[in-house]
């Protein structure tokens, strides 16, 4: 099984705009299971603590394995939520690990 961690810093600097984003992508993101197959498991959480220092977003999903990933990266459902997502992030940082 591959774990997929992705944590995104979000653009918006004010505090209300930022948990806006943070909910919408939440919101799009708990759709996906429903939609692509290939997710096994997926959690969304945005940051509680710390907002000067940690990220605002975090995505942890499971797939069979690597193909599965790539099938779902791929899946224009989760290509949607990505736009939506580029257009609000700041930065992105990902991993990948068997599980």
């Amino acid at each position: 099984m591959i774990r997929h961690i992705v944590c995104w810093k979000l653009a918006a600097t004010d505090a209300a705009t930022k948990a806006e984003h943070a909910a919408e992508i939440t919101r799009q993101m708990n759709e996906l299971p429903a939609l692509i197959p290939e997710i096994r498991a997926l959690e969304v959480g945005s940051n509680v603590l710390f907002p000067e220092a940690n990220w605002d977003v975090v995505l942890v999903a499971d797939f069979d394995d690597a193909d599965a990933l790539e099938r779902y990266s791929v899946h224009p459902e989760h290509q949607r939520v990505g736009k939506y997502i580029g257009e609000v992030r700041a930065d992105r940082v990902a991993v990948d690990f068997e599980v």
